[in-house]
């Protein structure tokens, strides 16, 4: 893999542009965005990938919010009170139906704010000066084809999948359960927005699962070392190395993670993530389609039983490790109960 020059200090910020090839208007509006203006590029780019996170997080729960009060799509809840509502039989398989109250909306969305503004930002804030180390291309033209981020985004994925899965799993063992996850599980019948309720250390636990698949994707693909600046072992060198103003780092290549990718793997995973906590299954949900899929469907027995399907995106760990046996007994109730009827 050939190498490209590194990314530069904040101090000497500039395009990196291969000779002879035309940014197109995207590449240079992305490049006048943190070359223009006084703000320093690390807290502009952290900036705008939380305004991006929350941008996206809320616009997808939205429609399920509007769903809620539609009654012809009461149907397809997960858990409804009524066989008329959904593929339910009694109450006693499922609890009543439960839209969430004004209350319990305003509860979650000031815990979760709170959440996403001291935890979740500070780790955007550690992300850039990381991966940049590892050869993450910043300013670099031109910007990765669709084909190499899909390539990049499916193996993010599948890495958070197992990490997920894993950690999940750990944190329902009863000495961690109490302290970490209960939080998570205060909501039997989980919504959109209820996806980030969480206590502050299974917010960092789990949300480290987002960063894993990028920073292991940039490790392979660096290039060659690049001797920069030393940071100080004190405040003052720590501030630096976050403001991207000192350190080494490794020259990127042509298969180096973009930046631009993860801004669409971002997005990718608070997607999956608000809808798996939906509260709908869908006949054009993702799952009947593509069986390995979990889905909303998959999540919600977990919040429901609180027990069993770990796995974020995918169900394959938890076919291998049997830790889908609860759910594949409680649909065969169903289904059985159905074909009574």
């Amino acid at each position: 893999m050939s190498n490209f020059t590194a990314t530069p200090s904040a101090s000497m910020l500039q395009p990196m542009v291969p000779p002879g090839y035309i940014p197109t208007s995207v590449e240079a509006a992305w490049f006048d965005l943190f070359t223009s203006g006084d703000m320093n590029p690390s807290i502009k780019l952290a900036a705008i990938l939380f305004a991006w996170h929350e941008f996206v997080f809320y616009s997808r729960y939205l429609p399920y919010a509007v769903l809620d009060y539609i009654p012809s799509f009461r149907k397809y809840r997960i858990q409804a009170s009524s066989p008329a509502l959904s593929l339910c039989i009694s109450a006693s398989i499922f609890p009543p139906d439960k839209v969430v109250s004004g209350e319990t909306l305003r509860y979650v969305l000031f815990h979760i704010t709170v959440s996403q503004f001291t935890i979740q930002l500070p780790l955007m804030m550690l992300f850039k000066p990381i991966t940049e180390i590892l050869g993450m291309r910043f300013l670099e033209a031109p910007f990765p084809s669709i084909g190499l981020m899909m390539l990049q985004c499916f193996f993010f994925v599948v890495v958070e999948d197992t990490y997920h899965y894993w950690f999940h799993r750990l944190l329902h063992q009863p000495s961690l359960y109490k302290y970490i996850h209960k939080d998570h599980h205060l909501y039997q019948a989980p919504f959109g927005i209820a996806a980030e309720y969480a206590s502050v250390s299974e917010t960092i636990i789990l949300g480290l699962g987002f960063f894993i698949g990028p920073v292991i994707w940039s490790y392979f693909t660096m290039g060659e070392f690049i001797a920069g600046k030393t940071c100080s072992v004190s405040l003052g060198g720590l501030t630096d190395f976050l403001l991207g103003n000192c350190g080494s780092r490794y020259a990127s290549t042509e298969l180096s993670l973009h930046v631009i990718c993860v801004f669409a793997w971002l997005g990718l995973r608070l997607t999956l993530t608000v809808d798996n906590h939906c509260g709908y299954d869908f006949p054009w949900s993702i799952r009947h389609w593509i069986p390995v899929w979990a889905g909303a469907d998959w999540h919600d027995y977990h919040h429901l039983k609180f027990i069993g399907n770990y796995g974020s995106t995918f169900r394959h760990w938890d076919w291998i490790a049997g830790t889908d046996s609860g759910y594949n007994k409680y649909y065969a109730n169903r289904r059985k109960n159905v074909k009574a009827e």
